[in-house]
Order: C-alpha cells, then sequence, then structure tokens
C-alpha cells in the first residue's frame, strides 16, 4: 500500500526576519516539528525571499548536496573555490559541500526581493571534494513533460550532477494533460512540490506551495488542473 503524506502550503514552517521571509518543508533553524524531519533523502525544502541588498554571510557546510533554485529575482553566489556567480530564474546550482565548503549567497538587486527554493539532499558519499555547477534550463523544454534537473553523479541522464542516486525534475504541466510518474526502484519515492498553479496527484489536488510525498508505488499519475508549476523529487526512501 502506497505511504502517502500531504503538506499543505500554509502548514509550513514560517519564520520572518524582515530581511528573510522563509518558508521551511521540513524542520529548519527554529522550526521544528518531530512528523516533518525529512522524506527520505531530502532533507531541506526552503521557500526564502531575501529583501533587496540583504542575504546569508559566509557560513559552513559540509557533507551535503545543496540545490539552489531562482524563481524570481537574482541571487548572488561567493564560495572559497574561487566562484562568484550570479543566479537567475530557470537557473540551478548544485554544490556538492564533501569535505567542507564556505559560502556567501545575497540579492543581488538593491530594489526588488529574491525569491529562491533551496533542497539539501543527504549524499551517499561523504567527504567527497567539493564541486559547483550551474546552468540554465529552457522553460519551453518541460512544457506537459518532465524537465531533468539534477541526476546521479553517476548516471548519464541529463541534468546537473549530485552524490546521491535522486533525480529532480520540473514540468509546467497545462490543463488537461497528463504525466506518469514511475520510480526508478520500490525504494524511491517522489516529494511533488507545487511552485505555482494546480494539478492532481493521483487523487490529491495541490495548490500553490502545497506538497504531496508518495511511496510505495508502481506510479502515481499527475493531471493539469490550472496549469501547474511543479517541482518533483525522486530521492531513495
Amino acid at each position: 500500500m502506497a505511504n502517502i503524506v500531504f503538506h499543505a502550503a500554509d502548514k509550513r514552517g514560517h519564520a520572518n526576519h524582515g530581511w528573510l521571509n522563509a518558508h521551511h518543508s521540513f524542520s529548519f533553524a527554529n522550526y521544528y516539528d518531530p512528523a516533518k524531519v525529512h522524506f527520505g533523502m531530502l532533507r531541506v525544502l526552503n521557500d526564502d525571499i531575501v529583501a533587496p541588498g540583504m542575504g546569508f554571510g559566509k557560513h559552513p557546510h559540509d557533507n551535503m548536496e545543496i540545490i539552489t533554485i531562482v524563481l524570481d529575482g537574482t541571487l548572488e553566489h561567493a564560495d572559497n573555490m574561487g566562484h562568484t556567480e550570479t543566479i537567475v530564474p530557470n537557473e540551478v546550482q548544485v554544490m556538492s559541500a564533501g569535505t567542507g565548503v564556505y559560502h556567501s549567497e545575497y540579492n543581488h538587486s538593491k530594489d526588488k526581493p529574491v525569491n529562491l527554493i533551496q533542497s539539501w539532499i543527504f549524499p551517499n558519499k561523504k567527504a567527497v571534494k567539493p564541486r559547483y555547477d550551474q546552468t540554465s534550463f529552457a522553460p519551453e523544454d518541460r512544457i506537459n513533460r518532465l524537465q531533468t534537473l539534477v541526476s546521479p553523479i553517476d548516471n548519464a541522464d541529463p541534468g546537473l550532477k549530485i552524490h546521491q542516486d535522486a533525480w529532480i525534475y520540473r514540468t509546467t504541466l497545462e490543463a488537461g494533460n497528463t504525466l506518469t510518474l514511475t520510480p526508478h526502484s520500490k525504494q524511491h519515492g517522489f516529494y511533488i512540490f507545487m511552485l505555482d498553479g494546480s494539478v492532481k496527484a493521483g487523487d490529491q489536488l495541490l495548490g500553490k506551495k502545497d506538497a504531496l510525498g508518495i511511496s510505495d508505488i508502481d506510479a502515481v499519475t499527475l493531471s493539469g488542473v490550472d496549469t501547474g508549476d511543479v517541482l518533483i523529487y525522486e530521492v531513495p526512501m
């Protein structure tokens, strides 16, 4: 029997620091819910809005796969590997923290907020050499189909690479269209996070920033209701 968990948008953890308006799908910082610590290997899914000119100062990470997707505005990234980059909508950044990295993230704009989704996935290999990658994904290539943003480093699938047997997809699913999600193995589950619009995942209607975790399945069908912009994490459970 399928294991299903529904996470309503308005039940996420929330912290408004003025310069940062953050929503947490899983326990993070001062937000703790024992029922929402992680979904399989997906540990963090933060929906952050950062005020103009503000951001996260230099701070460390290790042994974590960190994926950043900018939805609106421009994020400025710098790290001790020598990267100084800006990230804009339709771009994705991955960072394998491995043995340890220091980085900072700031809103590049002085007058417009930046909205980003940052996810952390537990790696399947620790103490790797830190690495960084970033690329752009054409929005027209995900209309009514899955666009692979992230895939395993030892796999030939498209997308940026991480040290985990996990995939991240994005789709723009128009009303009346369907997609079938089939896990790579019985040990994988899907965490479906709505960026905008609405879809049905199986029998569950999902609206903006709602999420559904589902595992122990052969497949799940997504049906477009009101053009949905959907992020889909496939992770080992």
